[in-house]
């Protein structure tokens, strides 16, 4: 951390073997992710209902990270608790930040460009420009017999014998 860590007690005093787990805990954090720039933490005795709060607010780069969970009755876990969400809150901080999160494909999009109903097959013409063969079958819902040239399409295409087709087809647009 560029910063020193930062801990602050409310409504108790924490003990060193306290103190001595948060920095242990914080230096995990900093050696899992080196580029935290502060961290600071709140532990808090709720007397009256006897329960322990325990917030760590980090400042990552362009970010602040919060973390905010239940209160618990056992100091220990409370403390436990807060830096597991709080290695999860780096951890996918750092992953958007190295670009690793996944991406879904969009399925692809098409239109009808040719229909041979009495043969049961037709080809979609996708925006770049491919044709993919698809048969009567691979149309979902069965409505072939209702598809017309020009309807827009969703598809996932498969390699035939022949060269690309799709597996199935479902009309999105008509």
């Amino acid at each position: 951390m560029i910063l020193p860590l930062q801990i602050t007690a409310r409504n108790l005093e924490l003990t060193e073997a306290i103190k001595a787990d948060i920095h242990e805990k914080a230096e995990k954090l900093n050696e899992f992710y080196d580029r935290i720039m502060s961290c600071r933490i709140v532990v808090e005795s709720l007397p009256k209902r006897a329960l322990y709060n325990v917030h760590i607010d980090m400042t990552v780069p362009g970010k602040e990270l919060v973390v905010k969970r239940e209160p618990n009755r056992d100091l220990y876990m409370a403390i436990r608790d807060a830096f597991d969400s709080a290695y999860r809150k780096v951890e996918d901080f750092a992953r958007k930040q190295r670009g690793n999160v996944k991406h879904h494909e969009e399925v692809p999009h098409a239109r009808i460009s040719a229909l041979f109903q009495d043969e049961g097959y037709g080809f979609l013409t996708t925006p770049d420009g491919r044709e993919i063969y698809f048969h009567e079958h691979s149309v979902l819902s069965g409505n072939f017999k209702h598809l017309k040239i020009g309807m827009e399409v969703r598809f996932a295409e498969e390699m035939g014998g022949k060269g690309p087709q799709a597996a199935s087809v479902t009309v999105i647009k008509s």
